[in-house]
């Protein structure tokens, strides 16, 4: 019997997305020939599954999980290929079931979740069952977990585009929910200042500089404008210097309504299904095409 090597396996699963154990199966029943075990997976998995990691996967959902009470909460991110795909319940329970497991097990990283039980095998293996089902390409992007020093807050806007996990430390129910509304509306960068990584405060400072120089401002004015300009730019995308989307004279900010509220926030972590990856541009009605002919299978 040929060897099968762990640079064969890897290699299969470049090509396939199968999991690493189904590969390496493949590759002993096929004797170690690449080609007829890619035949094998293809026949297990189903054809679609063959090279369906080499497409942009940059639609999906944002899940959230609660345990303990409020005290414990993960968000997590899944991606798919399409729109249509993310509305799949199968697609929806694999989201919301890693995003239990991040929640109650505590995987260290994407790999670690990917290893852990999950109905009749792993979560790796149950991905590869559903790309090899569906078709599209789906990748378990990133994950988050917090225990609350206060109790946690959650808001899934419709669709699961946008998710809000936020620890809120005092305050009650509806002032948690109504942040986390306001954070997935007003998508701030950070809690406060703090949080602004310093190569975005210069630039700010630089494009302020440059601004007033082409207005023609005097050279003494310049560093005075632009503290000006960064003060208004960390007003804008901390949490704490927004003016609340529901304040009803259109200028409390969140800071004015925690203190209000004898509340504060010790986190939150806002996700945005695809944000920072390259969307595909497809054509509507070859999609729409295609999708029937799936259903039809």
């Amino acid at each position: 019997m040929a060897e099968i090597t762990a640079s064969m396996v890897k290699e299969l699963r470049e090509k396939t997305d199968a999991p690493m154990m189904e590969c390496k199966k493949a590759l002993s029943e096929a004797g170690g020939d690449m080609v007829k075990a890619e035949e094998i997976l293809r026949i297990k998995l189903g054809s679609k599954v063959n090279k369906a990691a080499a497409r942009v996967a940059a639609e999906g959902v944002v899940a959230i999980s609660i345990v303990d009470g409020g005290k414990i909460g993960a968000i997590f991110e899944i991606n798919c290929e399409t729109d249509f795909v993310g509305k799949n319940e199968d697609f929806l329970a694999l989201a919301q079931g890693c995003a239990d497991l991040v929640a109650t097990k505590n995987p260290a990283d994407i790999a670690a979740l990917s290893a852990l039980p999950m109905g009749d095998g792993t979560v790796e293996t149950t991905r590869a069952a559903l790309v090899g089902k569906i078709g599209e390409n789906m990748t378990l992007r990133r994950f988050a977990r917090i225990e609350a020093k206060g109790q946690l807050a959650s808001y899934i806007h419709v669709g699961a585009k946008i998710g809000v996990l936020l620890d809120l430390v005092g305050g009650d129910e509806q002032l948690g929910r109504d942040l986390a509304m306001h954070i997935a509306a007003s998508k701030p960068k950070a809690l406060n200042a703090s949080g602004i990584p310093a190569d975005l405060i210069e630039a700010e400072r630089r494009v302020a500089i440059e601004k007033a120089k082409d207005a023609g401002k005097p050279e003494a004015m310049l560093e005075k404008i632009a503290e000006g300009s960064v003060q208004k730019f960390l007003k804008e995308v901390t949490l704490l210097g927004q003016v609340f989307v529901k304040a009803e004279d259109g200028k409390q900010t969140i800071e004015q309504l925690l203190k209000a509220k004898g509340a504060s926030v010790a986190s939150f972590i806002l996700y945005v299904v695809g944000e920072g990856l390259e969307k595909r541009v497809n054509d509507f009605a070859a999609e729409v095409a295609a999708q029937a002919a799936a259903a039809k299978k």
